[in-house]
């Protein structure tokens, strides 16, 4: 007989609208139709359940790192935004030689045909050498079709996202291949003009990596790549919400003009996630957390920001608590959107009969207390 867990109590996000004292029947790993007044297992009144979370955009955390080439680290860093409430993934990669970055698809990939990763995102080596951020400058190259058709093939299947910038020699053709072959082509680190990121769009770009960060400043007579990506509905547009990459009042000027449908949160998390401060990794560099904020700690590039700390519960109570957003917004932005854009909606990031149970428990103050992946508790809550 398949073991049910009924959730009773919370309030309850679903994609129709907050349901007061809702009723969540799990069975299977799948969430079941509710039948009436079957057994609660567990009484979460008080709490809120919410789809679990989907990150598109993470390096690592838990002291671990997807670039190390290292199914252990990988898995480190997997278990520790899943204790976060991340039960969907997909790990990202930063700059480096062609080869390496091979390799590092390889023990990715198969990850990936395990279940453990949605799929992989490389960010970088094809990006602007005036906006490479955390990037090794003298790896940067041009997103020449051969070479980022190197590492979608390395992936086996896997590859789900490249970063790049369209401006460079071979970006459209680069762009439109992605998108011939399925793999998400995303404008980030780039130097682009607002007419170049049109033209990227129309070949075939849906995502803008971070936006606002790696990119020229929106200008009154030079609006550059945020407006070309903003104002298009075709563009996914990712937003790291923690207090450090932008201000407030901007992650409100992209929730008016783009709309809640089209944000998804990202970490953008290195290995220092859910860690204390120090010395990591990231790639070939060195990053110092200080304070909680990354950066890069030595080099021509020391200093800049070098992706972030996050986790993806804190991204959700600071959307709710500080920048004041619906609960029902920070949902689509953390599990909805990103799950429609990696083509995995018909069984993750909503709270739907027939879907993973994949979800999280919240408590009044928004802090999690509970996390469910595929009907497993991974941190159970301390409740009736």
């Amino acid at each position: 007989m398949v073991e049910r867990t009924v959730l009773a109590g919370a309030r309850v996000v679903l994609p129709t609208g907050v349901a007061e004292g809702g009723r969540i029947t799990v069975e299977g790993g799948r969430i079941a139709m509710n039948v009436p007044h079957e057994e609660i297992t567990f009484d979460l009144t008080g709490h809120w359940i919410v789809p679990g979370f989907v990150d598109v955009h993470v390096h690592g955390g838990g002291g671990a790192s997807f670039s190390a080439g290292s199914t252990e680290e990988a898995l480190t860093a997997i278990r520790t935004h899943r204790a976060h409430g991340t039960t969907t993934m997909v790990a990202s990669t930063v700059t480096g030689d062609l080869d390496d970055l091979a390799r590092q698809a390889a023990v990715l990939a198969e990850l990936t045909e395990q279940g453990d990763l949605a799929g992989i995102h490389f960010e970088g080596p094809f990006i602007s050498p005036h906006r490479c951020g955390a990037h090794q400058p003298e790896l940067l190259r041009d997103p020449d079709p051969a070479d980022v058709r190197k590492l979608v093939d390395a992936a086996r299947g896997a590859a789900r996202m490249v970063t790049l910038a369209p401006e460079l020699p071979g970006g459209l053709e680069s762009v439109r291949m992605l998108a011939d072959h399925g793999v998400i082509a995303a404008v980030g680190h780039t130097d682009s003009t607002y007419e170049a990121t049109l033209d990227a769009i129309e070949a075939g770009a849906t995502v803008a990596t971070h936006l606002f960060n790696a990119m020229p400043s929106l200008l009154h007579r030079a609006p550059g790549p945020i407006a070309a990506l903003l104002e298009d509905e075709r563009v996914t547009v990712e937003l790291i919400n923690d207090g450090t990459h932008l201000h407030q009042a901007v992650l409100e000027l992209a929730f008016a003009r783009a709309g809640a449908d089209r944000v998804a949160f990202i970490t953008d998390a290195m290995g220092a996630a859910g860690m204390n401060d120090g010395m990591y990794p990231l790639g070939p560099m060195r990053v110092e957390v200080k304070d909680g904020v990354a950066r890069i700690a030595d080099g021509p590039t020391a200093g800049s920001i070098a992706g972030s700390t996050l986790t993806l519960d804190t991204a959700f109570k600071r959307a709710v608590t500080i920048d004041r957003l619906p609960v029902e917004d920070a949902v689509r932005a953390l599990s909805a959107n990103p799950a429609r854009l990696l083509g995995v909606a018909d069984r993750v990031g909503s709270l739907e009969t027939g879907k993973d149970a994949d979800l999280v428990v919240l408590d009044a103050s928004y802090d999690l207390a509970g996390v469910m992946r595929k009907g497993e508790w991974l941190v159970r809550p301390e409740v009736g």
